[in-house]
């Protein structure tokens, strides 16, 4: 009987192995058409993630990410599994310290010469109210998006903040009062050692009419809306702002600062954009 059973493992050990030889790796034939692709990957997975904070070490979020490799002309296609194998072989803290060994990974284990990542994730920051001191959460969105090519790791961060903006010239010229509106600045930058999130936040509201908040009371509405109104700015002067307190920061080596302006009284959106060039 026992050998009666070992004959029959064997046998479908044996079956098992006929049947994995057959899984033919197609992505790696060959390729005739000599065209290299620049990146490969995987985009729009979700995946849970702790980032350090300035105020509480870290917070728990769920993030975007893509990943991507070079591929050479010669090989069909990539191997989508190793690069979800890479991310979940580094755990769920990710920081822009861990990235490079990330993008490392992927480049050992894919065999290519560029790796490519993108973070992007929800991020929250407690919040006063101005007068009434009420506390509540206000959410931003952050992103990182880092590649090593040439040895070399190119790092930028970006942060996204809502603000309002009260329009200059309508305050000028009306006798009741002025419009405004919410507005959207997104920063982009590199840097020289890491920068925190909430500096960059802090920045963007500084530079604006008003900041925005989670939770109102009556009298803190009342100081909202008049500092709004003493603190008029186009969507020039609020991207102008921006870059000036950038231009100061020491560790800030380059930016990019967009702002976009959803009026209220126009059929259309306000933009500006100003870039540092290296």
């Amino acid at each position: 009987m026992a050998q009666i059973c070992y004959a029959a493992i064997m046998s479908r050990i044996g079956k098992r192995k006929q049947s994995l030889e057959k899984l033919h790796d197609k992505q790696s034939e060959r390729d005739t058409r000599e065209l290299r692709i620049d990146k490969v990957g995987v985009r729009g997975l979700k995946f849970p993630i702790q980032v350090k904070d300035k105020a509480r070490k870290f917070q728990n979020t769920i993030a975007t990410i893509g990943m991507f490799v070079d591929l050479p002309m010669e090989f069909k296609g990539t191997h989508m599994s190793r690069f979800i194998e890479v991310l979940s072989e580094h755990g769920n803290i990710i920081h822009v310290e861990n990235i490079p060994d990330i993008l490392h990974s992927l480049q050992k284990k894919l065999n290519s010469e560029t790796s490519h990542i993108e973070i992007e994730f929800p991020y929250f920051m407690s919040k006063k109210s101005p007068v009434s001191r009420g506390e509540s959460l206000m959410d931003y969105i952050a992103r990182f998006d880092a590649a090593a090519i040439d040895g070399k790791i190119d790092f930028v961060l970006t942060v996204k903040a809502n603000v309002t903006t009260l329009c200059p010239c309508s305050k000028a010229i009306a006798k009741y009062g002025a419009h405004n509106q919410r507005g959207e600045v997104t920063v982009a930058l590199r840097f020289s050692k890491p920068v925190w999130i909430e500096d960059v936040v802090a920045m963007i509201e500084a530079s604006a009419s008003s900041e925005l908040y989670a939770l109102l009371k009556r009298e803190d509405e009342k100081a909202v809306t008049e500092r709004a109104y003493e603190n008029p700015v186009f969507v020039e002067d609020l991207v102008r702002n921006v870059a000036l307190k950038l231009n100061a920061h020491p560790l800030v080596t380059w930016y990019k600062v967009e702002a976009e302006n959803f009026e209220s009284i126009h059929n259309h959106n306000a933009y500006a954009c100003i870039e540092k060039t290296i």
